[in-house]
């Protein structure tokens, strides 16, 4: 198996030895320098949240490299996933929860092309946005949905935090398939990843 290159990012010297030194030991991955930033195939972006700061460095990575990349911050709320998430983030692990395995777990998902968020956090913002159709669009006779009914399932179904094999087997498609139908949707909107996809079809009651 390859190791896949990870390069971290951490707003403090604490933090940045203490994520590396979780990796370093790990055979799935492999830490590389700030230097090599290049190289990576996934970066971590180690923070207290979301911000102007972090946002800038989230850019700036992304403007760098290649690499997918992750957020690791203290607390981060629904509105700031979806800010996150414009930015090119893929995947999430809150600091308390950013156990070696559960890294390692979120940086193969990023490295394959996939979402990994808490699931607390896209339960919540789920209800948010089916809370502000029932009470606002509703009444209204308003709806926002673009999607065809396969694209509405898989999106939902990535939304609950399944991969993609999980949402082929429950929907009776091949995973190319599923593959292909983000990547429609992507295109069709102008999103970077399966993440951003799902957080703008989220915040624009796609779903």
């Amino acid at each position: 198996m390859d190791r896949i290159p990870v390069c971290v990012r951490a707003d403090d010297p604490i933090s940045q030895v203490g994520v590396v030194g979780a990796l370093r030991p790990r055979p799935e991955v492999q830490v590389v320098a700030d230097t090599d930033l290049d190289e990576a195939k996934v970066a971590l972006v180690v923070t207290a949240g979301v911000s102007e700061h972090s946002l800038k460095v989230l850019r700036s990575v992304g403007q760098a490299s290649k690499a997918r990349l992750v957020l690791v911050p203290t607390e981060i709320d629904e509105s700031e996933l979806v800010t996150a998430a414009e930015v090119g983030v893929v995947g999430v692990v809150r600091r308390g929860e950013a156990t070696p395995e559960r890294l390692v777990t979120v940086v193969r998902s990023a490295a394959a092309g996939e979402g990994a968020l808490p699931p607390d956090l896209l339960g919540r913002l789920l209800g948010q946005v089916g809370r502000a159709q029932r009470q606002v669009l509703g009444p209204r006779g308003l709806t926002f949905n673009n999607l065809t009914e396969r694209e509405s399932e898989v999106l939902r179904l990535v939304a609950d935090g399944f991969d993609t094999a999980e949402v082929a087997t429950r929907l009776a498609y091949s995973p190319r398939t599923v593959k292909q139908v983000l990547h429609d949707i992507q295109i069709r909107f102008q999103l970077r990843n399966r993440c951003h996809a799902v957080a703008y079809a989220i915040r624009h009651g796609l779903i």
